[in-house]
């Protein structure tokens, strides 16, 4: 037998590949994006600023940032067919399967479909970021005969994407939640989604492709669709009593407990966590849900006692999204849509200096069968 490399399931701690966009610092407990604390960025700017940085390599100044809304905002607009398209899907389908339509089929009315460089591409990712939004929430419109809400340009960013989730103009301090929330999920290294983007880019795909791969990958409840399997844990358990109740029943079941536990923060909290619990707790006050996070604070130190395990981000991000009044099936869709510059930032990287992924397998069959 010829010799075999060293098998990691799953590729646990294999190194894919080089980057310049972020990296998890877990003993630092910091997730570094181009240089800069995601946390720190969080806290004090706003997802736009991201969408530069990432785009750019560098955080913007006031008219660069009024640029690049004002650039985005230009393409908010979805092509006609893609109304079309979306009103032809089955109504039972999941919104994830409808956003990942949706993209699929921007890519017939991109002129700069086939062109690779760095200025096209950007100009795509643009596209991208300032229409997948749209997508996300039509499309669950639509699939619910409800009336489509148009983007509304005089609104910021995130505003008009939390207007168009909801039908309601959001407050001020909803609109700063959920943009923070979009930078939270905004870019994480090289989880499965982005992974499944660069193997895709790798082959000289086009960007529509490998978001359309990472959506597929992005659905699957072991990676984005755990924020809503938490918000369903948390409805069922409705007090605090009873969710801690059903959180050792399903222990007891040797069940998995969605919102806990992740491949890179095996022994710390998730920070992306800790910062979305504090916004859990100022809008709990706004609208009087203490009760909905103290169930969700009980359930963290209770997982922590018995299993060693710390929160992620969906833990967080479940209960925030539905004080904000968003239907839990856009969950996974809104994680898609944030993560939307990180899979730009990154297929702009692969295709800049590509080589394409082959890797190589831990045969385990039968050998020298005959006919």
């Amino acid at each position: 037998m010829g010799k075999q490399g060293v098998f990691k399931p799953g590729l646990e701690g294999v190194i894919a590949g080089e980057t310049k966009i972020s990296y998890l610092d877990t003993e630092a407990e910091e997730i570094v994006i181009k240089g800069y604390d995601l946390i720190e960025l969080a806290e004090q700017k706003t997802y736009l600023n991201l969408v530069y940085l990432l785009l750019h390599d560098k955080l913007p100044d006031q008219m660069e940032l009024n640029e690049i809304e004002s650039a985005l905002k230009n393409v908010y607009e979805l092509p006609k067919g893609i109304y079309t398209i979306l009103s032809s899907l089955p109504q039972d389908t999941h919104p994830m399967d409808a956003l990942r339509t949706g993209i699929s089929a921007l890519s017939g009315y991109d002129p700069e479909l086939d062109d690779r460089s760095r200025t096209a591409n950007t100009a795509k990712a643009l596209r991208l970021i300032a229409q997948v939004p749209n997508i996300t929430a039509n499309s669950y419109r639509i699939l619910h005969q409800q009336k489509t809400i148009m983007p509304d340009q005089q609104l910021s960013y995130s505003q008009n994407f939390l207007y168009m989730l909801t039908g309601k103009e959001p407050s001020e301090q909803e609109t700063a939640v959920f943009d923070q929330t979009l930078m939270l999920y905004s870019e994480h290294e090289m989880p499965n989604s982005t992974f499944a983007a660069r193997v895709i880019a790798s082959t000289n795909s086009d960007i529509y492709g490998a978001f359309t791969g990472a959506a597929a990958s992005l659905k699957g409840n072991l990676h984005g669709g755990a924020n809503e399997a938490v918000m369903y844990m948390l409805l069922e358990g409705e007090t605090k009593s009873s969710f801690i109740k059903l959180i050792k029943q399903k222990l007891n079941k040797k069940e998995k407990i969605m919102g806990f536990g992740h491949r890179v923060y095996m022994r710390k909290m998730d920070p992306r966590a800790a910062l979305l619990k504090k916004a859990l707790f100022s809008l709990a006050h706004k609208f009087g849900r203490q009760d909905l996070f103290e169930m969700c604070d009980e359930g963290e130190k209770l997982m922590r006692e018995e299993k060693g395990l710390y929160p992620n981000l969906d833990y967080y991000a479940a209960p925030v999204y539905y004080l904000l009044g968003i239907p839990i099936d856009l969950y996974t869709p809104i994680f898609f849509a944030a993560r939307s510059i990180g899979l730009s930032a990154h297929v702009i990287e692969q295709h800049a200096d590509n080589r394409l992924f082959r890797p190589r397998v831990h045969y385990t069959g039968p050998r020298h069968l005959h006919p």
